[in-house]
């Protein structure tokens, strides 16, 4: 959407247009389903309570550019977005991130950011969080949507309680995570975090059914009130 009228200055528009471009495309990553790295920093920051980082908005992507060129510069696929001094993971450039993990109680738990103005509330978001509920419920996985620190994602892998990490978005649909590269917050020392894949894999067991899950319904392949299957009479 963009604003039409034959003014210039900063406002409220008083026409737009709303277009719509549609077009196939193929993986988002030229690498297709594959793991990718990614550069955890606390130089950027994405969002901020009470800005725009839930909205579709040219001005909440706009300063994700430098720092996803200074990443790749470096080899990375993508930042990993980090908020405060207790460095609260927020996104995966732009997609939202699930992390997947034992908790020192003991409960598998998969784990997303709540949705508190700071994060796009994606609709593969959505649709992953129900299909966890639908289907890994049942294997004894506890779902939350809430606030959680790198520093846990680090503490986890150390203590092998880690299972996998991926994204989700519109474009890439289920991207599934090998390494985040963390400088390690104010004061803290930089270090690597491995992500778990399977063996001879390039996803983890969860992201590679959640992609397969999220494929069937796409396709019509199960039934689902997500999609409407046109009739072949009516094409």
């Amino acid at each position: 959407m963009i604003g039409t009228q034959s003014t210039l200055g900063v406002g409220k528009p008083g026409s737009a247009l709303l277009f719509v471009i549609a077009s196939p495309v193929g993986p988002y990553y030229p690498t297709g389903f594959k793991a990718v790295s990614l550069e955890a920093t606390s130089r950027y920051i994405r969002a901020w309570p009470g800005g725009v980082g839930d909205m579709k908005l040219g001005g909440n992507y706009a300063p994700c550019i430098v720092p996803q060129l200074d990443a790749a510069s470096r080899g990375f696929h993508q930042n990993l977005w980090l908020f405060g001094e207790e460095g609260y993971v927020t996104e995966v450039g732009t997609m939202n991130l699930f992390v997947a993990w034992i908790t020192p109680e003991g409960q598998k738990e998969i784990v997303t950011a709540p949705l508190d103005g700071t994060i796009l509330e994606g609709v593969t978001r959505d649709c992953i969080l129900a299909l966890a509920r639908e289907h890994l419920t049942k294997e004894g996985w506890e779902v939350s949507e809430r606030k959680f620190t790198i520093g846990e994602v680090a503490k986890a892998a150390d203590e092998g309680r880690l299972v996998e990490a991926f994204g989700s978005g519109t474009a890439a649909v289920v991207s599934p995570i090998r390494l985040i590269s963390w400088d390690g917050g104010i004061g803290g020392t930089p270090r690597d975090i491995t992500i778990p894949l399977q063996e001879g894999k390039e996803a983890g067991m969860l992201a590679e059914r959640m992609w397969k899950w999220m494929e069937q319904r796409q396709y019509g392949d199960v039934e689902s009130d997500w999609s409407y299957v046109i009739p072949q009479h009516h094409l």
